[in-house]
């Protein structure tokens, strides 16, 4: 059985009269321990795709499944566990805290999970070993980025899930942050899941998901 799976994956918006088809019969599977793409246009439903496989969101119709259980059926009691000990997310932005330190900021994922990897190390991992101790504010916009990527790994999550994580950053920056993301999943095992916009990030991957319309 594949890791990751969608049967048949509807999710609807409606605004007034109008109704949005954000997934409109999304079907795919993802093996264990991949690095896979998800690539299409803006409207294409990426980060709803993303936000469902998270737990951040629910399916109107169809299966969500990952490592056999299936999380399109979690209560929301299910769903907050599902996300707190599961999954490590990365956004665009990297919605770190000013007044914390790198380790810090690693830190406050760390407290909350059963066998968390060590800050420190997490932050070596990404290249950070040196900056442990210092502001988001004295870090640059790829430095910021991997320090999220430290805490997403730090609780040793089950899958990665990343929002256009090069997003904010020029192009140079951005391969670091591949590199960082590659590696991860290269020593961790751990299957990672990134939306783009940008066809050049899935020359990386083993697996690409091209959603239109």
């Amino acid at each position: 059985m594949s890791f990751v799976k969608f049967e048949n994956v509807y999710k609807r918006y409606i605004m007034g009269e109008i109704t949005i088809n954000a997934a409109d019969g999304v079907s795919f599977e993802i093996e264990k321990g991949e690095f896979a793409v998800i690539v299409g246009a803006s409207v294409a439903g990426k980060t709803t795709i993303l936000n469902m496989l998270g737990g951040m969101d629910t399916c109107d119709e169809g299966t969500i499944l990952l490592d056999g259980s299936r999380i399109s059926d979690y209560n929301q009691k299910e769903l907050t566990r599902y996300r707190r000990y599961d999954v490590g997310f990365v956004f665009q932005f990297y919605n770190l805290i000013p007044s914390l330190t790198a380790r810090e900021n690693v830190a406050i994922v760390t407290d909350i999970a059963p066998n968390p990897m060590p800050p420190d190390e997490a932050l070596a991992m990404v290249g950070l070993g040196e900056r442990l101790d210092h502001f988001p504010a004295q870090l640059s916009g790829g430095e910021q980025q991997r320090v999220a990527i430290a805490r997403a790994i730090a609780k040793r999550p089950v899958v990665m899930l990343c929002d256009e994580p090069t997003g904010a950053l020029d192009s140079a920056t951005g391969v670091r942050v591949l590199e960082a993301l590659e590696r991860v999943n290269a020593e961790l095992g751990t299957t990672t899941v990134i939306i783009t916009h940008n066809a050049d990030i899935a020359r990386m991957a083993q697996r690409v998901l091209w959603m239109a319309d």
